[in-house]
């Protein structure tokens, strides 16, 4: 589908805008606006007549700017706190608070729930005037968001992103005849929902994808390569069966922890996730505090096995590619012996979903994110532990297989990008008058 641009265009005078078209009116965001209205967080739940859902920013789809209100969250508000603030289909919410170096806060999002709710004191609701069309006016300010137009009105209080929102809705935009806006927002309420059909449709299939690739390398890594192979209880819970000839032993037969700190600066800084394993932090986008030293990092050794303490029960573990250093508050542990361990096999085992289940069922503390594997508990796990040339040719093997699949995920990683800047590119011709849509045949929507 291609538009023409409309046949005659004037200066917008706002940087963002540029040219808009002639019969088009430039004005402040609040032009549109009847009322904003922060909300509130109020009191939990108590099961009385009181009780509403809250919706807050986690609430929001980004991608489709509107509220998912598929688990609310409920609160206790009362009648005298409600007043002004319940929400009505066709509300746009504005994020007021929050926000993060990837997306910054000044969000908007369309209420289109039939459902009474209130929204949460980081947010505030705006009522539109009647001159102006919710559909149209989300996608304008998504616009608007996409250019960063809403930088210059954050404030940085206890690293916490605020939006001043009288001085966001200071901000102009152009703005056609509300039959116009009617006609802008059905056509890309229509173009977005096919856009959001593809993207879901490639996400669905990384998803199967990434399924797939863990079926593989679970079942090779605790059932090995040979479908005939005889079979024999692993007498380990998380494991199962395993092939005959496979031994079964504790993690201290095989690993020793390690404490060795480094006196320099030199070195490779090594980061462990639960995604990546073992990296080097340089390859990673990380924005998370650095430490002044290295000094006193724990140094490891190509195929040492690192695991973060904290995370171990995520599958934040895994052997190191090279050497380098680590957190003191890591541990690290070293095969006793040579040529007792393939560490691209063990890789692969340690995060085997089972094995995080049964890490998890070895951690300690007060509740999930306070849990805590200790070398006691790691070493006194149970592994198996097939020959070592078995070992390396299942590690030959999942390379192999899963290769094929990475290339597709990330394919299908590219193809999203390609169509969440196409929707965004989209968005921002049609309610900027960069094409004219009026001639779209789906205004019946409107």
């Amino acid at each position: 589908m291609s538009f023409k641009p409309y046949p005659k265009y004037k200066e917008s005078g706002v940087e963002w805008l540029g040219r808009v078209p002639e019969h088009w009116e430039v004005n402040r965001f609040k032009w549109s606006v009847s009322s904003c209205r922060n909300g509130i967080w109020g009191d939990e739940a108590k099961g009385d007549e009181h009780d509403i859902p809250c919706v807050r920013v986690a609430d929001f789809d980004r991608q489709r700017l509107r509220v998912e209100l598929a688990e609310p969250t409920i609160r206790n508000i009362s009648t005298t706190e409600r007043q002004g603030r319940v929400l009505e289909r066709g509300d746009l919410l504005l994020e007021k608070s929050g926000g993060g170096e990837l997306n910054p806060v000044g969000c908007v999002v369309l209420y289109d729930d039939a459902a009474s709710a209130i929204c949460s004191n980081f947010i505030a609701r705006m009522r539109l005037a009647s001159t102006a069309d919710s559909s149209f006016c989300r996608y304008l300010h998504s616009a608007a968001y996409a250019v960063r137009l809403n930088a210059r009105s954050i404030k940085q209080t206890s690293g916490i992103q605020n939006l001043d929102q009288q001085q966001y809705l200071d901000e102009r935009a152009a703005f056609p005849p509300l039959a116009e806006q009617q006609i802008v927002g059905a056509f890309l309420d229509h173009e977005t929902a096919k856009i959001d059909a593809l993207i879901a449709e490639q996400q669905r299939l990384i998803e199967l994808l990434q399924e797939k690739r863990q079926a593989v390398i679970s079942h090779a890594v605790t059932k090995g390569l040979n479908p005939d192979a005889p079979m024999k209880d692993s007498g380990i819970e998380w494991l199962g069966e395993v092939p005959e000839h496979w031994k079964c032993v504790r993690n201290k037969v095989v690993f020793r922890e390690v404490d060795d700190r480094s006196l320099t600066e030199d070195g490779e800084l090594l980061t462990v996730s639960h995604i990546t394993g073992v990296t080097p932090r340089s390859e990673k986008e990380v924005n998370m505090f650095m430490a002044e030293t290295l000094v006193g990092y724990k140094r490891c050794r190509s195929e040492d096995l690192v695991i973060n303490t904290m995370w171990a029960w995520m599958g934040a573990l895994g052997c190191a590619k090279c050497n380098g250093l680590v957190s003191p508050a890591y541990n690290i542990y070293r095969p006793r012996t040579d040529d007792v361990l393939c560490a691209d096999f063990y890789d692969d085992l340690c995060r085997v979903p089972s094995h995080r289940t049964a890490m998890k069922a070895r951690s300690t503390g007060v509740w999930e994110s306070r849990l805590r594997l200790y070398p006691d508990a790691f070493l006194g796990m149970s592994m198996p532990l097939p020959p070592i040339e078995e070992q390396r040719a299942i590690a030959r093997f999942i390379d192999s297989q899963t290769a094929r699949w990475d290339e597709l995920v990330i394919e299908g990683s590219k193809a999203i990008t390609l169509l969440q800047e196409r929707r965004s590119a989209l968005i921002s011709a049609a309610v900027t008058g960069q094409i004219d849509v009026r001639g779209f045949a789906g205004t019946e929507a409107a």
